[in-house]
Parts: C-alpha cells; structure tokens; sequence
C-alpha cells in the first residue's frame, strides 16, 4: 500500500464525516508484541452506560484503535527509563485496554485491539488517530519529522498527554516546531467543538497522576493549571491535540483500582476529555 493511497483513504474518510461514515484502510493485524500483554479481563461495573450518557447512535459507522506511539527520548539514561520502562510506555498496557473498552461501552464505535507503532512504519498509515505519552521527552529523528508532518496533514491527528510544567512545555514546542515552523499552538476554549462533540463539558479537566493524588494535589512539576491547546491545519482543524499539566494515562490505567476510591471522579474526568477528544478526530 502506498503513502498516497493509505491517506487519500483517511481524507475520504473526513469527507464522509457529515455522514456518519469512516472508510477506515485495510486492517493491520498486530503481532504478539505489538498488543501487549494478556488483557486485563472484563470491565468493572462502572463501565455500564450511565443514565446521562448520550446515546450511541451519532458514532454509527465509526471506526478506531488506540495507536501508541514508540519514540525516541532524550533521557533515556534516567534512572526511570534503565529500571522502569521508557517514557513512551508508560501507563501501558492497562490505559489503552480500559480506554478501548470504554470506548467500545458507551459508544457505537467499532473498536480495534491496541497497537504500538513507530513513526518511520508503514503501520503508520493505517491508524489515523495516534497516541504521544510524556512527550516532554520527546525526540524525533530527522527522518521522522518529514513523516509526522505529512501524516497529520494529511488527515492523521496525534493526541498529546502526561506531560508538565515549563520545562516539559518548552520541549514539546521545540520538537513540534521543528514538524510545523510555519504554525502556532493554539488554546482550544470550552466553546470549541472538542468539549462538545458527545459529552457537552464546560471546562477542562486536570486528572492528577496517582502520585499527585496521594500527595492531595492535582498538579506536578509546576504544571498548575491544566490546558488543551492545538495546531490546527489550515481548515482549522486540530490536528495534534494537547493535554498539557494532566495525567489522562493515569486516569485510564486506574480507573479498575477499587481500593482508590476517591481517584473515581478524576477517572471520569479522563474517560469523557479521551473520548470527546477521539470522536472529534474521527468526524473533523
């Protein structure tokens, strides 16, 4: 399949949104190592449709996987990364696997199993919809960046989260900057349709990371108030979305954990931005 192929594919896709329509390209089916882990079982019972969710219907003939991205870092000789895992993981495999159940209860959307992907993959491609975790420390290659930027020119989106305060801020600008020097970040209000395309949300939430949660506060690393900000295409349409002083993983690797009660409300929080935010990419 070639490059041009694969995202004239998406491109339709965007013009059939008024139809309620998504020609997806033709499935990959992951290997072993791409999935992940054995599921985690069921969903817990908070999964079930509440009574003030809004109905199924208006994602009819949606289709979408939770693509994680594997990127290169700069600190990848922290302490963190030789005894823990790489910034890229993190959160994974529970955030995507209780995200896309969730995804999968709530809404008519046809939900694919969790991929990993990289940049320079032709796997790329296939998945319009991509996921960057603590990209504040973000690198990209100099073969990535021409990819990255045809890929959300074309119609790709890329969702940015788990990232904090001004150092980590400074990182993202730099390296997006780098994909698109001629285009600003811009601040996305509660008018924007991304808080209002299924669940209507009057504001934007800071999902504090458990650890924050322990210590009683909702912020880290600076990072005090919570923003969703955006490069937009010359449509106008988001093209990455920015979930910057928020931890939306935490909020989706935890939302199982019964013995934290109290992290429930943020869970939510989470659940409701995540999907306000995929639903959005799929019909604009």
């Amino acid at each position: 399949m070639t490059r041009t192929r694969t995202i004239g594919t998406v491109l339709a896709a965007a013009a059939l949104a008024a139809l309620v329509v998504v020609v997806w390209p033709a499935r990959v089916v992951p290997t072993a190592s791409a999935q992940g882990p054995p599921g985690l079982g069921g969903p817990p019972a908070s999964f079930d449709r509440s009574p003030d969710e809004p109905g199924a219907e208006r994602t009819l003939g949606l289709r979408w996987r939770f693509a994680r991205v594997q990127y290169s870092a700069h600190n990848t000789d922290s302490f963190r990364a030789r005894y823990w895992s790489d910034p890229w993981a993190i959160d994974g495999p529970a955030a995507e696997q209780n995200l896309s159940r969730r995804v999968r209860t709530v809404t008519a959307i046809d939900v694919e199993d969790p991929v990993q992907i990289q940049i320079e993959s032709p796997q790329l491609w296939d998945n319009p919809w991509v996921y960057f975790v603590e990209p504040g420390t973000l690198r990209f290659t100099e073969r990535e960046v021409p990819i990255i930027r045809e890929f959300l020119l074309r119609g790709g989106t890329a969702v940015l989260d788990d990232f904090h305060g001004p150092i980590e801020w400074d990182n993202v600008v730099r390296e997006f900057g780098r994909v698109f020097p001629e285009r600003q970040i811009v601040e996305l209000p509660p008018e924007h349709p991304v808080y209002h395309c299924f669940y209507d949300l009057d504001h934007y939430p800071q999902v504090p990371g458990l650890g924050s949660f322990f210590q009683g506060r909702t912020w880290e690393k600076g990072g005090f108030t919570s923003r969703l900000r955006a490069i937009e295409d010359d449509r106008g349409r988001a093209m990455v979305l920015i979930n910057w002083n928020t931890d939306m993983g935490d909020g989706m690797e935890w939302s199982n954990a019964v013995e934290y009660p109290g992290y429930a409300p943020h869970t939510a929080d989470a659940y409701r931005m995540m999907i306000n935010e995929i639903i959005y990419s799929l019909t604009h």
